[in-house]
């Protein structure tokens, strides 16, 4: 089986295999007690704390979370009600339309706590345009949050320059790094970010959410107090080493990978010539191929190619039937959305399995049309 679906979980670095089995197996002590096991675990944790912090922004804090999911949660909840009880008038939410549902339904769920969630448009090339964010961000706004790069169409939004517009309002600004962390240099003048330790060739389970310093969120939970209030819960020693040593191997490789990446890129975009790739084909990440081609139907084209792993999007709402509603924001028809695919690849796919691959897919793609 050939994998490309990088976008929806990474494999396992061997490394990060390699430090976590002695946290699993033998160093098995709560890193919230306080005899001397406990202690070594507290400090493993630590040690994976750093790791995950150098990739970020200078100063700040790293809190652990069971995964993207939960640090987005925490972030927008959090920062709109610090937002709002310091004044009244910060009842706005913003973020974007092709946002994952993580941070997307986050947003509109807070319409039943008496806030404004503004969902921006993209254009036809996925992109935010800078001048109809500074139109919605306003005095009222208490939070803009927007992805990095988008886990669907690998789109790059300008998070900097939208940070910055975010500030001029005096809002917060939340950037979604879980497909860039490690890949793409971060916003300077986030207030928050949230990353995930399973797309960077971590294990699934483990997050992070980054905060400025200064800046302190009501708890969603609680219980123990752990994770600086936050985040109540023992932590797993195991997913939070497995993380840390995944997050030092992508600053160790990020060179080596975006080269290897864009190897990858060029030669697929050449073997799948006859596919239009949706969204921006400049500012974008190069491991996501997101194509579609007139009168496919992509769900039959995954069924054929059973050799090869890929996806029709995102993974949180493969099965639902409903067409994309990222590939919907960039003006698709529901018809032309059913006739897309996502291909992503990274660090351990090589030039055969992609050549493979799309021998496959175009294969299959021919004798439907």
């Amino acid at each position: 089986m050939i994998y490309l679906d990088y976008q929806a979980t990474t494999p396992l670095a061997p490394e990060a295999f390699d430090a976590m089995v002695p946290w699993l197996r033998d160093k098995f002590a709560n890193p919230h007690s306080a005899h001397r096991l406990g202690r070594e675990a507290a400090a493993a944790v630590e040690v994976a704390r750093e790791q995950v912090a150098a990739l970020m922004p200078g100063g700040g804090r790293v809190i652990f979370t069971s995964g993207a999911t939960e640090a987005l949660n925490i972030a927008i909840r959090g920062a709109a009600l610090r937002m709002r009880a310091r004044d009244a008038r910060r009842v706005r939410v913003v973020t974007v339309e092709t946002e994952h549902a993580a941070g997307r339904d986050t947003v509109q769920a807070l319409a039943g706590d008496g806030f404004e969630p503004v969902l921006l448009p993209v254009g036809a090339d996925g992109l935010l345009d800078p001048e109809t964010v500074a139109a919605e961000v306003d005095e009222r706004t208490a939070l803009l949050s927007v992805m990095l790069v988008n886990n669907e169409i690998g789109v790059i939004q300008p998070v900097e320059a939208l940070a910055g517009i975010s500030h001029r309002s005096g809002a917060l600004f939340l950037c979604d790094a879980v497909q860039g962390f490690g890949r793409i240099d971060l916003p300077p003048s986030a207030g928050l970010i949230a990353v995930s330790g399973h797309k960077i060739h971590g294990p699934k389970g483990v997050g992070a959410m980054w905060l400025r310093d200064g800046l302190d969120l009501p708890p969603p939970i609680h219980g123990g107090g752990q994770e600086e209030g936050l985040r109540s819960g023992t932590l797993s020693p195991a997913l939070c080493v497995g993380m840390g040593t995944a997050a030092q191997l992508m600053a160790e490789r990020r060179e080596a990978d975006a080269t290897h990446i864009e190897t990858l890129w060029t030669r697929a975009r050449v073997l799948l010539g006859d596919w239009t790739l949706n969204g921006s084909a400049e500012a974008r990440y190069h491991g996501n191929l997101n194509l579609r081609r007139v009168g496919l139907d992509a769900a039959r084209l995954m069924s054929e190619c059973r050799d090869v792993a890929f996806s029709l999007g995102s993974a949180c709402a493969s099965g639902s039937g409903r067409p994309s509603h990222v590939l919907r924001a960039l003006g698709l028809s529901d018809r032309e959305a059913r006739t897309s695919i996502r291909l992503g690849f990274g660090r351990y796919t090589n030039g055969e399995e992609v050549e493979a691959a799309a021998e496959s897919i175009n294969r299959a793609a021919a004798a439907q049309l």
